[in-house]
């Protein structure tokens, strides 16, 4: 039976077979990894992926497509609203790479998350994957190409902003694919992009969710400079230190964002934040 798209839950089915390949072949599966895709839908990235890897975990919200995903060979299907599935579980939940599989093919047992995301909630999904961030070896997914743009904003521009910081303090951020509308079924009204996010080796140790406070704060009132802003509220935080707040939000690098933060939580003043 023909699966018919459902608005409410966001689909958009990916039917280019020349992009999917792409984005295969980007990703690079390998046997033994530990791979999660969000929101299989028809199957078009989750078949050639299975023909890579032999083993997939899937997360489908719609119950019609979770169904026809468990009758793939080798998927494994949770079902459910993927902002309620705890991923640090999850990873805990795959079984050890057999001995013949090479280390360097199964990173360390850490996911490795793909999926076409719904682009009404791509930002809750992409915020929630933060809080996993330690079991994540990389992240692969199909986005709105102006969300990409976003994440991947340098600071002075108008896409830098909330989203460009909180990412870019855990994840090294690469567009790697173009997609236009035309490659879906149906066809979103919007451009499309394929985005890779790998985890740094080693992020700046801060308060995530103070971070977020701070960040959250400061670009409130983008147009307006921070001491109208992000200035007061270090003021009712007692704040001491050097931080400067003559400059709008957009204009402060993640580092800068990051060094306030840790500042306030290890309850110091530094001599400097503002390089």
């Amino acid at each position: 039976m023909k699966h018919i798209a459902r608005k409410r839950f966001g689909q958009h089915f990916l039917r280019d077979a020349g992009i999917v390949h792409a984005i295969v072949d980007t990703i690079d599966p390998r046997p033994g990894q530990c791979l999660v895709e969000i929101g299989p839908g028809l199957g078009a990235l989750t078949l050639p992926l299975l023909e890579r890897c032999r083993t997939l975990t899937v997360i489908e919200l719609d119950r019609d497509l979770a169904a026809r995903a468990r009758c793939w060979q080798g998927v494994t299907v949770v079902e459910g609203d993927v902002l309620g599935v705890d991923f640090v579980r999850l990873a805990q939940s795959f079984p050890p790479a057999p001995a013949s599989i090479a280390p360097a093919q199964a990173p360390g047992g850490r996911l490795r998350v793909v999926g076409n995301l719904p682009y009404n909630v791509s930002t809750p999904i992409l915020f929630h994957l933060l809080q996993a961030v330690e079991v994540v070896h990389d992240q692969h997914f199909m986005l709105q190409s102006e969300v990409v743009d976003r994440m991947a904003a340098e600071p002075g521009g108008r896409s830098y902003g909330r989203l460009s910081v909180m990412l870019q303090w855990r994840y090294e951020i690469e567009r790697v694919l173009d997609v236009p509308p035309d490659a879906f079924d149906p066809p979103p009204a919007v451009d499309s992009a394929v985005v890779r996010m790998t985890p740094h080796v080693r992020s700046a140790l801060t308060d995530a969710a103070l971070l977020g406070e701070i960040v959250t704060v400061a670009f409130s009132q983008r147009r307006k400079l921070l001491r109208h802003t992000l200035g007061r509220w270090l003021e009712t935080r007692g704040y001491t230190g050097v931080f400067d707040t003559t400059r709008r939000a957009e204009e402060v690098p993640v580092t800068e964002y990051v060094a306030l933060s840790a500042a306030l939580t290890q309850n110091r003043c530094p001599d400097t934040v503002a390089g």
